[in-house]
């Protein structure tokens, strides 16, 4: 790996917070439960009383909606702030997890199964671990992929961790993964062998605010000369908020419990098949060039965040986006098409408001595009 390369990868802070960071803006405009046909859907299951802390805020509507859909009763647990209006009908706990005792409305009621999702904070599992000791009788933490100490080759779930951070230290949002190792730990501890860790990778759809997925469908839609990153073999890994949802909610119903790392698609994919897949949604007369990662390091475009969904595919990264999922797959994991997710992400984002769509958090800036173009095709014309 040259130099120019390790400098890229450091800059680009691919194995920190950057997978599934529970700290994300809420889905705050138009969300709807989509109505495609899985696997288990079909099947009536039993009712559970299910209690989802969060439950506002990206993946939660996702889960409320298909669990009251399935005929769960669902109860949520946050501090009333995120998208308030949601599920007026859902009961709900009120807490500021922050708080000594920000998790005391959990010390009344039973619930079937507990779901987790905005936790980075171990402090708030070993909390809530007191607060529901007794109280449920499955706990479902959402952790992430970061936690793992590097990505040089796929790890399934056995894959080496970060060392943990010290529960009783102060809170610092940039030690994500290891945040992550610990909470995990924590949930262990507190909850035993009634335990489910589903570790995502990228989440991505309707309701994602990073742009970390929609920068590709917005971009190919205004069609012309598109950067593409690296080689079309690069292998690239995702997962559909609506089916990362969806299967928790069914790990719960079917009292599945133990470790999952939870990306995909099933079938590997790469770049070029992700971009072209989303060229077919639209009408655009979009043309990638592919760009080499040395290249894009030379002229300091960060992977992952000015280029979404992509890594470099050797090296330090060599592993990244080929995390082993098959644990998962044969739990229920299913995965909806390409085209639906892309679909479904542009209708959303042009649905925002006007402010939103012109501050994008990731993606590349159109001025440094069209710089990069320029010096790639004159770098190729002088060889």
């Amino acid at each position: 790996m040259s130099l120019n390369r390790r400098s890229f990868l450091k800059s680009s802070a691919l194995l920190g917070g950057a997978i599934g960071f529970g700290g994300l803006p809420s889905l705050a405009h138009g969300f709807t439960a989509d109505g495609i046909d899985h696997c288990a859907r079909n099947t009536v299951p039993t009712p559970l009383r299910i209690l989802i802390l969060g439950g506002t805020g990206f993946i939660g509507p996702y889960q409320v909606q298909y669990a009251l859909d399935r005929g769960h009763s669902v109860t949520l647990f946050n501090r009333g702030q995120t998208n308030s209006s949601l599920f007026p009908n859902v009961p709900r706990l009120i807490g500021d997890r922050n708080l000594p005792d920000g998790h005391k409305a959990l010390e009344s009621g039973t619930w079937d199964v507990v779901i987790d999702n905005p936790t980075a904070n171990p402090k708030w599992v070993r909390d809530a671990g007191k607060a529901l000791k007794g109280r449920t009788k499955h706990y479902i933490f959402v952790s992430t992929i970061s936690v793992f100490s590097t990505l040089s080759k796929p790890f399934d779930e056995n894959g080496p961790l970060n060392t943990p951070v010290d529960i009783d230290a102060p809170f610092d949002v940039a030690k994500y993964g290891a945040n992550k190792v610990r909470s995990e730990i924590e949930a262990k501890t507190q909850f035993g062998s009634a335990l489910t860790i589903v570790r995502p990778g990228l989440i991505v759809g309707p309701g994602d605010l990073s742009d970390r997925f929609s920068y590709w469908p917005v971009r190919i839609d205004k069609g012309g000369e598109i950067l593409a990153p690296g080689t079309p073999s690069d292998p690239v890994q995702y997962v559909d908020a609506h089916d990362l949802s969806e299967w928790i909610v069914r790990l719960a119903e079917q009292r599945t419990f133990g470790t999952f790392n939870a990306t995909g698609p099933k079938t590997p994919t790469n770049i070029a098949e992700l971009l072209y897949g989303i060229k077919a949604v639209t009408t655009s007369d979009a043309k990638f060039i592919w760009v080499p990662a040395d290249f894009l390091a030379e002229k300091k475009v960060r992977a992952w965040s000015e280029m979404p969904v992509w890594v470099p595919s050797t090296g330090d990264t060599a592993g990244f986006a080929r995390v082993i999922c098959t644990k998962a797959y044969a739990a229920g994991l299913t995965f909806r098409p390409l085209a639906d997710t892309a679909k479904d992400t542009l209708t959303w984002y042009h649905g925002r408001p006007a402010a939103e769509q012109e501050k994008a958090r990731a993606g590349l800036a159109t001025e440094k595009e069209v710089a990069v173009l320029a010096a790639w095709k004159s770098k190729q014309g002088a060889l």
